[in-house]
């Protein structure tokens, strides 16, 4: 087994584990072995970071076995620079969860528990398959667990929510499954990822497919208009639910466009990048807009988490690296970014049961500590300069304004919007006078919530000030991914 097969199948292993041998009256055990699963799990990504070569856009660490002979199907993995951070991205947040359910979720602890392990696993392995099929059996198992972690220890609509999330995701994908099967037949029955870049394709057939995986990606963003389902699913999920989902699985889709949709269908991509553009750009301005007016902190959040991936999809289609580069570490920052802003209201719903924004009132005076984390948190979701939520959006505006300066001039309100949101929440929850007995009986953040939200802090500072090792690994594969585009584009 090699580090890539080690970082998929170590979580799921103590996920399994946890399922079988996990009891109710073990809830202290099951923690602690969920912690040591989720800790290897991470230990095994750091030979990869150290290991990994920034200057070929070949891929690293490749594992190839046959799987299924009849069918020609390979047990195909392998990262370059465009898939290489988010393994330990899903590594690191997994064991943030871990520790942040530690109190939390006091029913069935090993079955939730096991659920995040799992699917910790199964979105690793969809961002390291080269394998056409093996990519789709990873990104539609990892529905399994989500559903089930909202659809059991989510809130009073909890079932509604996780059948929405289904329905939604499942639907995009089938016609995914059509397009699989396409390119399988036209590549003489070959499943592998990086042969089917090659496919001299008709401009209908690229259009055909540029859509199959168009349905599928654009849900799981969620881009606008098929955003609907995130709100509604983040109100209900439980925190940890909320944290994986916004930190990582909406990277999901947002990973399929560079590695599916432009690669194999350019002249589609190219074709079509202005609906993709104008989608992103409602995203970034209509949905911001929206959030403004939210009272459940959640929901705040969630069409926040749209308008930012509104930037990633936007930096993607405008076709120079600062745009591509700009994406991809916009999807790394929000993954720390939005998962901090997540937990932190969870820190605030486990006191006081609440995610209305009215509730709160002075927070600052109870929990100061907590305060000082939630305030960094907040500037680091508006963009500010020096946090990691200012370098994707920064690059991709310049990227923008270099493509059409009105379409940079679009994307850049959003920061204004973003400050406006977030700032607003901050001030109604936090700042002021007490308001209520609720927060007068607020306890501040104990140790655990402390490391947690620590660790989330430092990733937050440390990508935002020194962004290179970061960016240094993309270059190559992004030079190439484009090199690539425009290539097909003259012929």
């Amino acid at each position: 087994m090699g580090l890539l097969s080690l970082a998929i199948w170590v979580p799921i292993a103590f996920g399994a584990l946890l399922l079988a041998f996990g009891r109710e009256e073990q809830a202290k055990a099951v923690r602690w072995l969920a912690l040591i699963g989720a800790l290897l799990g991470l230990a095994v990504t750091v030979p990869l970071i150290t290991g990994f070569d920034n200057s070929t856009a070949a891929m690293q660490f490749v594992e190839n076995a046959l799987w299924i002979e009849r069918f020609n199907i390979h047990y195909h993995l392998g990262v370059d620079g465009i898939s290489f951070w988010f393994v330990p991205l899903t590594a690191f947040i997994t064991v943030i969860v871990v520790i942040a359910s530690w109190e939390s979720i006091t029913e069935r602890v090993n079955q939730y528990m096991g659920a995040f392990l799992i699917l910790s696993g199964l979105m690793v392995g969809v961002f390291s398959a080269l394998d056409g099929l093996l990519f789709y059996v990873f990104f539609e198992a990892t529905l399994i667990p989500m559903y089930l972690i909202i659809g059991i220890w989510g809130g009073p609509n909890r079932i509604y929510a996780a059948f929405k999330f289904f329905l939604y995701t499942l639907m995009g994908s089938l016609l995914t499954l059509v397009a699989v099967i396409y390119l399988y037949t036209q590549s003489g029955g070959s499943f592998e990822i990086l042969a089917w870049h090659k496919l001299p394709l008709s401009s209908t057939a690229q259009t055909l497919i540029f859509f199959a995986f168009f349905a599928a990606f654009a849900v799981k963003v969620p881009m606008w208009p098929v955003h609907t389902w995130l709100p509604d699913v983040h109100v209900e999920a439980p925190t940890g639910g909320s944290a994986v989902l916004a930190a990582i699985m909406l990277k999901l889709g947002a990973y399929g466009f560079l590695r599916f949709s432009m690669p194999i269908a350019p002249d589609a991509a190219h074709e079509w990048a202005w609906l993709i553009v104008a989608l992103s750009l409602v995203a970034v301005i209509y949905v911001g807009v929206v959030a403004l007016v939210q009272t459940d902190m959640k929901k705040l959040v969630a069409y926040s988490s749209v308008a930012h991936m509104g930037f990633v999809t936007l930096g993607f289609f405008i076709f120079n690296p600062l745009g591509v580069a700009g994406g991809i570490v916009q999807m790394i920052a929000h993954g720390f970014v939005s998962g901090a802003m997540f937990l932190c209201i969870g820190v605030l719903y486990d006191r006081v049961h609440s995610r209305d924004i009215a509730a709160y009132g002075g927070v600052v005076n109870t929990m100061p500590k907590f305060a000082a984390f939630a305030l960094l948190f907040s500037m680091a979701n508006c963009g500010l300069p020096a946090t990691a939520g200012f370098v994707g959006e920064w690059m991709v505006i310049l990227g923008a304004v270099e493509y059409n300066f009105w379409i940079g001039l679009g994307a850049a309100t959003a920061l204004i919007f973003g400050a406006s949101y977030t700032l607003w929440m901050y001030k109604r929850v936090y700042l002021g006078p007490v308001t209520n007995d609720h927060v007068r009986e607020l306890t501040d953040i104990g140790c655990r919530e402390f490391l947690v939200l620590g660790l989330l802090a430092a990733a937050v500072l440390y990508m935002g000030v020194y962004p290179k090792p970061f960016t240094d690994v993309m270059d190559v594969s992004v030079a190439q991914l484009l090199k690539h585009v425009a290539l097909s584009k003259l012929h």
